[in-house]
């Protein structure tokens, strides 16, 4: 049973009705399974929604959105959602990475992409599922370099990052972080830890004004929804804030940057290859600096334009190869 259908975003082929023409259909339908409550993450679950919405207007794929209540509904919605003939089905985040391995198995014509997750740790290695991976090292790196350049003119070396939960994309981001920041200013001290949470914000903010008073001048946001606590947490104490996933400078100027991540491209072109036939099952699709698929957001018009020059230096490095071995992991 699906837990909660949103309506097919799409709309039939021919006149809307306000004077323009959908994209032609291709016949093509796909699904796309979210946690509920997560399609305003402002983040990353609202970057997959995005990218769907992009293949049904400009490929004229019939789209159709399920939230999961709990990680119960996983399987039940992508099992319903291969019964009824659907030819592309997406989970979003590592959590669903169980709930995809088990349903490909079940359905071995039916094309599968799982957000987040190494097609190679999937159980069974099902070959119709395609991962969608990032090098969140490479722009946590960044905005690690930037964080730690902004906090040495505020006449201190403590920056801070608040995780959801302990999971590889996230440790990625962290790792980079880290990494960039000592980069910077050697001897930079950076704390982290985790919410357990996605959702809530309360749980995030209590997190980041903990790491605040011991003595953070830069808050790395690396929990979803729950994030934007810690980005109202550095806000209230007037400290900089770093965004995820998409760029959340619209949140105010004390959001220094944000570590771009580009899940609605990666959805995108993931539909699109379902469209044109080249869908690579059993293999990973990898996202880099090189491939825009990570970046930085909007500077804050607060930043030192020197240290955003040194950054964006530091960006081209990185994207022609001239950095490399950035940790991956918080080891």
């Amino acid at each position: 049973v699906v837990a909660l259908v949103a309506a097919g975003c799409g709309s039939d082929e021919g006149d809307d009705g306000a004077g323009t023409t959908t994209a032609p259909a291709s016949g093509i339908r796909v699904g796309l399974v979210a946690d509920a409550g997560q399609l305003n993450d402002a983040g990353f679950n609202e970057l997959a929604y995005e990218g769907l919405k992009r293949a049904e207007a400009e490929l004229g794929v019939q789209g159709r959105v399920v939230e999961a209540n709990s990680a119960a509904d996983y399987v039940p919605n992508m099992v319903t959602m291969a019964r009824q003939g659907f030819d592309l089905v997406i989970g979003v985040g590592y959590a669903q990475a169980d709930a995809v391995a088990t349903a490909a198995a079940r359905f071995p014509d039916t094309s599968f992409a799982i957000v987040d997750v190494n097609q190679g740790d999937l159980k069974g290695t099902p070959a119709n599922v395609q991962g969608l991976l990032f090098r969140e090292e490479q722009v946590g790196y960044l905005v690690g370099y930037l964080g730690a350049l902004s906090a040495d003119r505020a006449g201190t070396s403590t920056i801070s990052a608040v995780g959801g939960f302990k999971e590889p994309p996230v440790d990625r981001f962290i790792a980079g972080y880290r990494a960039g920041a000592e980069a910077a200013v050697p001897g930079t001290k950076v704390m982290w830890g985790y919410s357990q949470d996605w959702d809530d914000q309360a749980k995030c903010k209590e997190l980041a004004l903990n790491q605040i008073a011991s003595g953070s001048k830069v808050v790395f946001q690396v929990a979803g929804g729950c994030g934007l606590g810690a980005l109202s947490a550095a806000k209230d104490k007037g400290i900089w804030g770093i965004g995820v996933d998409g760029d959340q400078s619209f949140l105010g100027d004390h959001v220094l940057t944000s570590a771009l991540k580009g899940g609605d491209a990666a959805v995108f072109l993931t539909i699109q290859s379902v469209v044109d036939g080249t869908f690579a099952g059993g293999t990973n699709a990898v996202f880099g600096l090189d491939q825009d698929g990570v970046g930085l957001g909007t500077t804050s018009p607060d930043a030192d334009a020197d240290d955003i020059a040194a950054t964006e230096e530091v960006e081209r490095q990185i994207a022609e190869g001239e950095i490399t071995g950035i940790p991956r992991t918080l080891g």
